[in-house]
C-alpha cells in the first residue's frame, strides 16, 4: 500500500493533529541540539545579554578555532573515546552472537533464569558497583589503563546486547539449523555459514546500539579508574578543564559538538541498516 493510500484513510483534521504531533516531538527533541549549536556561534559577552537574543549575532566559528587551543590534548581525548568505543563494541559482539545463537535456537535447564539474570544486570547503576569494580581493578592491576574502562563497559553492554539479537535470530527460521544438522555441519558451522549471514542485519544493529552505550558511558568509569591524561575519553577531558576555572560556555558547546562527531558519523552512515535491522523479521513469514 502506498503512502498516499495510507494517507487517504484518515480525515484531514486527523492528518493535520498527527503532523502537528510529530512536529511537537521534534521540537522537544532538536531544540537542546539547536541551542546547544547556536551558543557555540555567539560570542561569550551575548550569551547572558539582557533581553536574550536566540539568533547569534555576529555568529562566528571562532569558539571552534579557539577551543583546540584551549583545551590541550582535545585530539587525544577524542581518539580514547573512539578507541574505548570501538574495542568494547567488538568484544561484545564476540561474545554476544553465539550466546545469543544458544539462547535463540536450543533449549536448556536454566536459560530462563540466566535472562532474567542479564535483565537483572541492566537494572543497577555503574554508580553502585564503582566501589567493588575498583577494588576489582586494582586487584588485576589495570587502573590508569584503557582495560579499566572497556572490562565494565562490556559487562554493562553484554545483557542488553544479548536480549536484542536474540529477539532477532528467535525469527530465523529453525528448519535452516535442522537442514544444516541433517547434512552434517557442526553448530559453529552452522552459526559460522548459515546463521550469521542471515542475522547480519541484528547483528549491525547491535553493533550500532552498543557503541552508542559505550561512547555516552564513558565519564563515570574513567573518572573513577583513571587519572592518566593519555587515557582520559572526551567527557573526563572535557570535565577536567572547563571544571577547574570559569566555564566559557560557546568553547565548551563547541567541543561538545565536535566530540560527538564521531558518533554522528558512524550513525549517518548506518543509520539505514539499523532501520532496516529493527524491522526486519518483524513479519512472520
Amino acid at each position: 500500500m502506498s503512502n498516499a493510500a495510507m494517507i487517504d484513510r484518515y480525515r484531514w483534521w486527523e492528518i493535520i493533529l498527527i503532523y502537528c504531533g510529530i512536529a511537537l516531538f521534534l521540537f522537544f527533541v532538536l531544540s537542546p541540539f539547536v541551542e546547544g549549536f547556536l551558543v557555540s556561534l555567539k560570542p561569550l559577552s551575548q550569551l547572558f545579554s539582557s533581553p536574550y537574543r536566540f539568533w547569534p549575532e555576529n555568529g562566528s566559528f571562532e569558539a571552534y578555532r579557539t577551543m583546540w587551543i584551549s583545551v590541550p590534548g582535545f585530539g587525544r581525548y577524542i581518539f580514547n573515546s573512539f578507541f574505548i568505543s570501538i574495542i568494547v563494541t567488538l568484544i561484545v559482539l564476540c561474545l554476544v552472537i553465539p550466546a545469543a545463537y544458544a539462547f535463540a535456537k536450543f533449549e536448556f535447564r536454566g536459560m530462563g533464569i540466566l535472562l532474567g539474570a542479564f535483565l537483572t544486570v541492566n537494572m543497577f547503576s555503574g554508580a553502585v558497583l564503582l566501589i567493588p569494580l575498583f577494588r576489582l581493578m586494582r586487584s588485576i592491576g589495570v587502573l590508569n589503563t584503557y582495560l579499566a574502562m572497556i572490562v565494565p563497559g562490556v559487562a554493562f553492554l553484554i545483557p542488553s546486547a544479548i536480549w536484542l539479537l536474540r529477539t532477532y535470530m528467535i525469527r530465523i527460521p529453525q528448519e535452516l539449523n535442522e537442514a544444516a544438522y541433517m547434512d552434517g555441519a557442526s553448530h559453529f558451522y552452522t552459526l559460522r555459514r548459515v546463521i550469521l549471514p542471515i542475522a547480519m542485519p541484528g547483528i549491525i544493529v547491535v553493533a550500532i546500539t552498543t557503541f552508542i552505550g559505550a561512547y555516552a558511558q564513558q565519564f563515570i568509569f574513567a573518572l573513577t579508574f583513571n587519572s592518566k591524561t593519555e587515557y582520559m575519553p572526551l567527557p573526563v577531558g572535557l570535565f577536567a578543564y572547563f571544571g577547574k576555572q570559569e566555564v566559557i560556555w560557546n568553547e565548551l558547546m563547541a567541543a561538545s559538538f565536535v566530540g560527538i562527531a564521531p558518533a554522528m558519523v558512524v550513525i549517518f552512515f548506518l543509520q539505514r541498516y539499523l532501520v532496516g535491522g529493527l524491522t526486519a523479521g518483524a513479519v512472520k513469514q
